[in-house]
């Protein structure tokens, strides 16, 4: 649901619609967005320095976790996605939720991943029993979504390792 549909709502008074509208607004102010983009900035440029190009491309994918975590959990209450997938979605936040992990998150950077290819295979899992459209529906994050699951899915074959990769396969049945 969004702002607008909340705030359109018969029981809070027109005036204090207007005034949460204002608010709303007032506190995403350039500010905010300039240091959130030079924090992004450092971190992907200490991920490149640290771990190289590969670790740039990671810094770059970690910053969608977010994005991605946004996305499940508003398939999670779209009355088009069966309740299986939803089940499914369900348990991958509560999986990003845990503080336990399989790569620990205080780890910089590299604590995330498991998180990152979990969803993104929950994700794709979903996927193959509901329409695209859906997805796309619910993806409100930078860039093409569909585009982001193949490249970070083939990243996660390619260089994690197999007994990782095959863990958090195994999270994913249990769902």
């Amino acid at each position: 649901m969004k702002n607008d549909d909340v705030l359109d709502s018969k029981e809070i008074p027109v005036e204090e619609q207007e005034r949460i509208r204002d608010k709303i607004i007032d506190d995403i102010d350039s500010t905010k967005l300039k240091f959130y983009e030079n924090l992004r900035k450092k971190i992907m440029g200490w991920t490149k320095e640290q771990l190289g190009s590969l670790g740039g491309k990671l810094g770059e994918y970690v910053f969608l976790l977010p994005d991605f975590f946004i996305l499940v959990c508003r398939l999670a209450l779209d009355k088009r996605v069966p309740v299986k997938q939803k089940m499914i979605m369900g348990g991958v936040v509560a999986y990003v939720m845990m503080p336990i992990d399989l790569l620990p998150d205080f780890i910089p950077v590299l604590g995330f991943v498991d998180d990152l290819v979990l969803v993104v295979m929950g994700l794709n899992m979903v996927l193959n029993e509901i329409d695209s459209k859906i997805l796309l529906d619910n993806w409100s994050g930078e860039g093409e979504v569909l585009e982001h699951l193949k490249k970070i899915t083939a990243l996660a074959e390619r260089f994690l390792d197999k007994h990782l990769l095959q863990k958090i396969k195994n999270v994913l049945k249990r769902l």
